[in-house]
């Protein structure tokens, strides 16, 4: 069962949150927390997958909550909704910088917004809870979502591929930033120019004018020949990229000269540059001949370095060559490793079984806990680097930060569930 955290002491606003949430599916169990200690302590312990957080709350300390959150990157487990009051705005945007955002819903546009953001969890809500599953068993994974021309969806939607590629380690949560402006940018050329048919003075008249863009888009929303158009967003990711592509029921444009005149518009006006900033951030970018789809692709880091959690801090570093062995089979068990970054291989009797990587974030944690000589051999594929943890500072760490052991619990209890599926598959 998935757990959704409501971090808020506002009882008007867990009602409105109550009565939306009956809109999703049963298996989906909402916590209301009002009090800082308990909003910790499930932080903690329950290892949310959803996090919905009042930043406008004045009875939460939400400094402190956030400053708690950002230090320990397991807290980052699942994503966060942020409401928000807005006067708040500027402070908040500032505020849930470097966490899992999937959204943020200001509380004047609660009711329309809110429902929209729950509904596009639970339409996809396979590229949100199931990563760890997915990364390990399939080869590559494909999607596509259908999207309205909303200005709010847009951000909604390049929040998701971005939290999902950086939670399941295939990129740094910088250029998953990068990532998020690439495909609202992308996005937004869809809508503003394609289906709304938006055009060059138009669009200078409107910014004149000092209104904003978003107020447009809803403007021709109206028209029903309009808003009825969708904006479809496919994607593949496979281990070394991800591959997209956009595309609207817009009536195209000439990218071709667009192209052959691009370095003239960006000097000159007040808009069009979005499309010059996402070539910057990705690569491969071409149109179909009509111009009403748009391919790119997005590079992956290889083998992405982990935030090491504070508690493991001054353990020892260690590097390993690419052929060289962290340890073998039968040996004692003395140390477990945290994966910073690289891909180590597992050998039995001289057979590969696998590959670690960061995102399976410990190595040799089995035989560890049990007391055990090590069950497999274990050598770096490539430069890695891990930190070497004992007994005694593994135990120390437990005791400062006893939630850690619930997160170890919960990454042991999944690949013991993909080793089941594994299983299963050779029967």
């Amino acid at each position: 069962m998935q757990r959704i955290a409501v971090l808020n002491s506002d009882t008007e606003l867990n009602n409105k949150i109550h009565t939306l949430g009956q809109t999703l599916e049963t298996d989906f169990k909402i916590e209301f927390l009002t009090r800082r200690e308990k909003c910790l302590e499930f932080l903690m312990y329950e290892l949310p997958e959803l996090c919905i957080l009042n930043f406008s709350d004045s009875e939460l300390n939400i400094p402190s909550l956030i400053y708690m959150i950002k230090r320990d990157p397991w807290l980052h487990y699942g994503g966060f909704i942020g409401i928000y009051a807005p006067e708040d705005e500027e402070e908040v945007f500032a505020r849930s910088k470097d966490m899992n955002i999937l959204g943020l819903v200001n509380t004047y546009q609660f009711d329309l917004h809110f429902q929209r953001l729950l509904r596009i969890i639970k339409q996809n809500r396979r590229i949100i809870f199931q990563r760890h599953i997915q990364r390990k068993f399939l080869p590559s994974l494909s999607g596509e979502f259908i999207i309205d021309n909303d200005p709010f969806d847009l951000h909604i939607y390049s929040h998701l591929m971005s939290h999902y590629l950086y939670t399941a380690n295939f990129i740094t949560r910088e250029s998953g930033e990068f990532l998020h402006m690439a495909l609202m940018e992308l996005l937004m050329n869809a809508v503003e120019h394609g289906n709304c048919r938006i055009g060059y003075n138009e669009k200078s008249e409107w910014l004149r004018m000092k209104n904003n863009i978003f107020d447009l888009i809803r403007e021709k929303n109206k028209l029903p020949e309009i808003n009825q158009k969708k904006v479809f967003l496919k994607y593949r990711i496979k281990p070394e990229k991800t591959y997209f592509s956009i595309k609207d029921q817009g009536p195209g444009f000439d990218w071709q000269k667009r192209k052959e005149e691009k370095h003239e518009q960006e000097e000159l006006a007040p808009h069009g540059r979005g499309i010059a900033m996402a070539e910057h951030y990705v690569s491969n970018l071409t149109y179909n001949p009509k111009g009403t789809e748009v391919f790119f692709e997005f590079e992956h880091q290889k083998n992405t370095s982990n935030p090491v959690p504070l508690v493991f801090g001054e353990a020892e570093e260690v590097t390993f060559k690419d052929g060289q062995t962290v340890f073998g089979e039968n040996e004692q068990s003395n140390f477990i490793y945290y994966i910073v970054s690289g891909a180590l291989s597992i050998y039995t009797q001289g057979k590969k079984l696998t590959t670690l990587t960061p995102a399976d974030i410990f190595l040799g944690e089995m035989s560890f806990l049990l007391h055990d000589r090590r069950s497999a051999t274990v050598k770096s594929e490539g430069a890695s680097v891990l930190i070497k943890i004992s007994k005694t500072a593994f135990i120390k760490a437990i005791k400062k930060e006893p939630h850690h052991s619930i997160f170890i619990a919960r990454l042991l209890a999944e690949r013991l569930q993909r080793l089941n599926v594994f299983q299963a598959d050779l029967l």
